[in-house]
Formats: C-alpha cells, structure tokens, sequence
C-alpha cells in the first residue's frame, strides 16, 4: 500500500502543467455558430465495443426496402435488376463513412456542418426529413399485414394506433438512443435467423440455379417506373435523411469527438440537458490524428459487416423468396404479392412458415417506421437547437424531440384519415422523394469534407472519384423522375 502512495503521489517540487491556451481550427469559422475549438479526441475502443449504430441504421433499413420494393421488383422482372440492389447499398456505405468523418472530427452532425457555410441548410433538411417521411407507408405496411396475419381488421385504424404507441415508446425513454439500439438489435437478429431458414426452406432450387442469370443477363427493368427504380436504389440500405442521421448516432454512441457532445434524453423521465450541439475539432498533433485514423478504422470496419453486409444479404434473400413463390404471377396490386408471397410459402413448406414470413414484415415495417420517427425528431431538434434556439433554456433538444415526433404522428394520422392510405403508393412516394434528398446532400458531404476539415483529416484520391460518382447517379435519376412527372 505504502510503495502504491509513493508512485502515486507526485513529488514535492512537482508544479501543475499549465492550462493549454484555447485555439480555434479556422475550418470551423462561421458567423452562424461559434468556432469550434481544437480539443483531444479519445483513444479509439476496440471493434465490439463500438458496435450500434450501423445496427441501428440497418435496422431502420431492413423494411420496405428490402421486404417490399425491392421483392416487388423481382416479382415483375426476374433477378436481372439485382445488380443495382448492391451498387445502391454500396454507395451508401461510402455514403455513410463520409457522414461519419465529419463528426468524427467534430462531434457535430453533418447538417450542422453544412449550416456553418449557409444557415437556411438546417431549415431545408428539416423539410428534407419531414415531407418524404410523414406520408406513413412503413405503418400503413405493417398494418395491412398484420391484418394478413390475423385474417381481417381495418389497416387504417391499426396504422394509428401503431404511429401513437410509437410516439409513446421514443417519448418516454430515458436516453432514446439506447432504447432504438435495442429494438433495432432484436430486430436483426431475428430477422437474420429468419433468413437462414428461408435459405433451407423456402428458396427453390430453380431459383437458386437461376441466381447467375442475375449477372449474365443482367440488364435495365423495362416497364418499372422511374420513382419505383430511384425509390429501391434509396432504401437499398437505409435512404435519404436516414443516413444523415447516423451523425446523431454516433455522436450519442461517443464515436471520436462525439464523446464531448451531451445525448438526448426524455424530457418526461430522463434527465434533460440543454446544452447546444456544437462541436469541437480534433486537435492537429500526430498523435490526436493518429486516434482519429482509428476511429475511422473501427468505424468502418463496423459500417462494411453490419450495414453493408447485413443490407445486402437481406435483400438477397428476400429477392430470391419473391422469385421463388410468385415471379410472373398477377397478383394484383399495392401489397397483393406479398399476401400471396405468404400463401405460397404456406403451401411450398407449411403454414407456419407463411405466417412467420407475415408477422417478419410486420415487425420490421413496425420497427422502421419506429426509426423513422425517431430520426426525423432527432435531426430536426437538433437542427433547432443548434442553430436557431442555442440561447433558449426553455427548449431543450429533449423538448424539441418530443415536439417534432409527436407532430409527425399527427401528420400521419391525417394522411391516413384523408383516405390516402395505399401502402405501396405511399412508399414508393416517401423513397422517391428521398432520393431526391440523397442527391443534394451527397454534393453537399463532398464540400463539407473538403473545405471544412483540416488537410489531414479530408475525403481524397478515390473516395472523393466514388463520391462525385454517387451525386452523379442520384442527379441523373433526380432529374429523369422530374422530367417523368412533368
């Protein structure tokens, strides 16, 4: 004991160091928001402790993009369009790695980042997130087949009281952010067990001798409109704000400098904080950038096996039950195929199969639009309180949270009770439309990781070609579905 006292106390003649004089990285200089201040950024963790919000993302992902739409394609034109559910997913995962840099960096989110060169940015994105995302496809969905499940019942009404016990379960969490890592957690991994046994079970094997076809003959889906093709590329993965949002998640996980940077809490039974979410930068020194450069390591590396590979392995897998059960049938419309999807599996290995195949859709629709409300609260408040309200004690980012989620249940519950309330049209609208989004923040992600990091911190070589060639893509099929309204 006596030998531990010794090491630990410093000697006599020993002086405090002196406090570091503050500095500012002129990268973060804005007459929006104040400079943010060079700070050290923690050792990086190891790969399993640093694993969450690519489940989260993913979780939030696996729903109407890889249940319903992309399913649905297959359903009308065979795997040759599988091709383009791996380049969706792949460019979202440079997509993602370039959201996460910038905070990173910072601890801020990538919107924030953008407000420091034009402050209305932060007002565009809340719209960006609100109007793809209150039309309530992801409820709409789960309801109707929920009511597959149990033979009957009315969509509409069970779509409300869905988006209200959804509204309940964000609102009274007490860190939100743990609570989504858990659901989204048990939401993959059942839905990861699910697909193991439809690979035994329920892919034919004419579907998997079939499966080179999707390289040979792949080729562009004639008859396939334009919003159904940029809506799929969308939610390969994730799609629009969604992603943007994993700034937020790993900043509340305390990825790099998000470790600074308060969380959000339930303003009814957590402990609320009303501190501004602005950043700091990583202090320029070779040994804080040698720890950013392995937090990007871990972090990718968790991106690529959890969102990249779970992504693609579940669109995969779905395709392929689609094309097995009912490739070239007219089963008419909205989710038509995938009631008879259910049926066919029901008769090819057994009713339990068809139902758990239903009540898989159910819960991950449910879970997604559970993301989904939670994502478009999280930006927005953020954005709020952030850049607009930093100087006001009264409206916590908490309380904002709460505000926008319950806002987007009631503009759902409209939607709903106005009669528009066909599930696949609702989707396809939502994806479309955030596709859209995905094209003008990908041009604004390639500025931002350019002009407003340091020299050794900044996307370059490859990555900046991928980037520019991923806008490109999003533009292109911007402008075609525009051209294709008009």
């Amino acid at each position: 004991m006596a030998t531990r006292d010794r090491v630990a106390r410093p000697p006599a003649a020993t002086q405090p160091a002196a406090p570091r004089e503050r500095a500012y990285a002129p990268e973060g200089a804005s007459k929006h928001l104040p400079p943010l201040e060079y700070r050290d950024i923690p050792s990086p963790p190891s790969f399993w402790k640093v694993v969450g919000p690519s489940v989260v993302l993913v979780g939030v992902g696996i729903s109407s993009g890889e249940y319903i739409i992309w399913p649905y394609i297959t359903s009308q034109v065979g795997l040759i369009f599988l091709w383009a559910a791996a380049a969706g997913i792949f460019m979202q995962l440079i997509l993602n790695m370039e959201i996460e840099r910038y905070t990173l960096a910072t601890g801020e989110t990538a919107i924030v980042g953008f407000s420091r060169s034009w402050k209305p940015w932060g007002l565009v994105f809340i719209a960006c997130a609100v109007i793809p995302n209150f039309w309530p496809g992801w409820a709409t969905s789960s309801a109707t087949i929920t009511t597959y499940l149990f033979g009957g019942g009315d969509p509409t009404l069970i779509a409300i009281l869905m988006l209200v016990v959804m509204g309940a379960a964000l609102t009274l969490s007490p860190v939100v952010y743990r609570t989504m890592e858990r659901i989204e957690f048990a939401k993959v991994a059942v839905v990861l067990v699910f697909l193991v046994i439809a690979l035994v079970a329920g892919v034919s094997g004419s579907a998997y001798g079939d499966v080179p076809t999707a390289v040979t003959d792949a080729g562009w889906p004639s008859g396939i409109e334009v919003a159904v093709i940029l809506g799929a590329l969308a939610f390969a993965g994730a799609g629009g704000v969604n992603n943007l949002c994993q700034s937020n998640w790993i900043r509340d996980k305390g990825f790099g400098m998000g470790a600074h940077v308060p969380h959000i809490v339930s303003p009814i039974t957590g402990e609320d904080q009303a501190e501004p979410s602005t950043g700091y930068m990583v202090r320029q020194d070779s040994e804080n950038v040698r720890r950013f450069w392995g937090w990007w390591r871990v972090a990718k590396k968790e991106q690529f096996f959890f969102f990249f590979c779970t992504g693609l392995i579940t669109i995969l897998v779905f395709s392929l039950l689609a094309y097995s059960t009912v490739n070239g049938r007219d089963l008419g419309e909205q989710l038509d195929f995938v009631e008879g999807e259910g049926n066919a599996l029901k008769d090819i290995v057994g009713p339990w199969f068809g139902t758990v195949f239903w009540a898989i859709g159910a819960t991950a629709l449910f879970a997604g639009s559970l993301g989904i409300l939670d994502y478009v609260g999280r930006v927005s408040a953020d954005v709020i309180k952030t850049i607009h309200g930093r100087e006001s004690k009264k409206w916590t980012e908490s309380k904002l949270y709460f505000l926008f989620v319950w806002g987007e249940v009631a503009l759902g519950t409209v939607v709903l009770l106005s009669g528009f309330d066909q599930p696949l049209a609702l989707l396809v609208v939502a994806s479309s439309l955030n596709g859209v989004v995905m094209f003008l923040y990908s041009v604004l992600l390639i500025r931002l990781n350019r002009r407003g990091l340091p020299p050794s911190l900044r996307v370059r070589g490859l990555r900046l070609g991928l980037m520019w060639v991923i806008a490109a893509v999003f533009g292109v099929l911007s402008v075609w579905l525009l051209l294709a309204q008009l």
